[in-house]
């Protein structure tokens, strides 16, 4: 879901918390090595992201808060802050041209540049605590 995330509501933090979880606790954002993206560069996205995104002439940027049952891609737009919630379950992460990495969800898409060793090694980070943390497969029986 696409939320605008600029303001504490409690409601709002309610539905996110319900999605993805909590924010992780400190020690375990240190044993984890921290939870949070490198600043990604977008390079194209879905149309209700583009929309948002052409409001303003601003360098298309976005982070990633890694949560116990999902993530939240960051971007902003003019003065707002919006947020992608995506639980794990329905994450797609593909990596496609050189130095290019794709977050799918539904009908949602962000394809982000990914030039630096950090980055690369967050998404791997990413993937692992995913595949740690999936459900039980049907086939793993």
């Amino acid at each position: 879901m696409l939320l605008n995330v600029s303001y504490n509501d409690k409601t709002r933090t309610q539905q996110i918390d319900a999605a993805v979880g909590k924010p992780f606790p400190l020690k375990e954002r240190f044993a984890m090595g921290g939870i949070g993206s490198p600043k990604l560069h977008i390079t194209e996205t879905s149309i209700e992201i583009q929309n948002l995104l052409i409001l303003d002439n601003n360098l298309n940027t976005c982070n990633i808060e890694m949560r116990p049952k999902g993530i939240i891609v960051r971007f902003r737009s003019l003065l707002e802050t919006y947020g992608l919630i995506i639980p794990y379950y329905k994450l797609k992460i593909y990596k496609g041209d050189f130095a290019i990495y794709s977050i799918y969800m539904d009908h949602y898409f962000i394809k982000v540049r990914s030039d630096t060793k950090a980055i690369q090694n967050y998404f791997k980070k990413l993937m692992d605590y995913k595949a740690d943390n999936a459900p039980t497969s049907i086939d793993d029986l």
